[in-house]
């Protein structure tokens, strides 16, 4: 006999918003244009969610998040986790019959949230995003001891992780001081080129 099909409360809030209120018709276009991705190509084929390494942790999936972009769903999507816990890996390229990047799409989203000041559930993840970011300018990489260290002082979480880094540490996986890579006048460019 076969499985009973529950829906569950994404799918079920995902259908209100779809007949009700809160769709922006202009949201889908809005991250097509940030994005560059043909939104409107994804057919739901799941690959991108099969193939995700983050999808257990996100509270929608990713091939959900390309349906409500394609809907204009923008409140859910834009308050959800999963954009925020989209590592850019593009395994979902790879695997995309239709050659989409769902990690662009989460980019964009992400990129849109902070410009309307939503702010995401995990209540660091933006402090993290930006450090990050700030130590690829600043390296062309990432310098993790030093990325980590503004980190934790910024958010007050500081020594959770402690027995972790030491681990790190001693196994030579975490380095003193940053090596930066040889074009970084040109990442520089691209920097100052995206933030204008």
């Amino acid at each position: 006999m076969g499985q009973l099909f529950t829906e569950t409360k994404e799918e079920i809030c995902a259908d209100i918003l779809v007949h009700g209120a809160g769709v922006n018709p202009d949201f889908t276009s809005e991250v097509q244009d940030l994005s560059r991705e043909r939104v409107a190509g994804c057919y739901q084929c799941g690959e991108c969610t099969a193939g995700c390494p983050a999808a257990f942790a996100m509270d929608l999936t990713p091939n959900k998040v390309m349906r409500m972009v394609q809907l204009g769903c923008e409140g859910p999507v834009l308050s959800s986790s999963t954009i925020w816990l989209c590592a850019g890996c593009e395994t979902c390229a790879a695997r995309c019959p239709r050659e989409l990047s769902v990690a662009k799409v989460m980019d964009a989203c992400r990129e849109i949230a902070m410009r309307k000041g939503i702010k995401p559930k995990e209540a660091d993840v933006v402090t993290f995003h930006r450090q990050f970011l700030a130590d690829v300018e600043r390296n062309g990489r990432i310098f993790e001891a030093g990325m980590l260290a503004r980190y934790k002082l910024l958010s007050g979480n500081l020594f959770n992780d402690i027995p972790l880094g030491m681990k790190m540490f001693s196994k030579g996986k975490l380095s003193l001081v940053p090596r930066k890579i040889r074009g970084l006048r040109e990442i520089k460019k691209f920097f100052t080129k995206t933030t204008r």
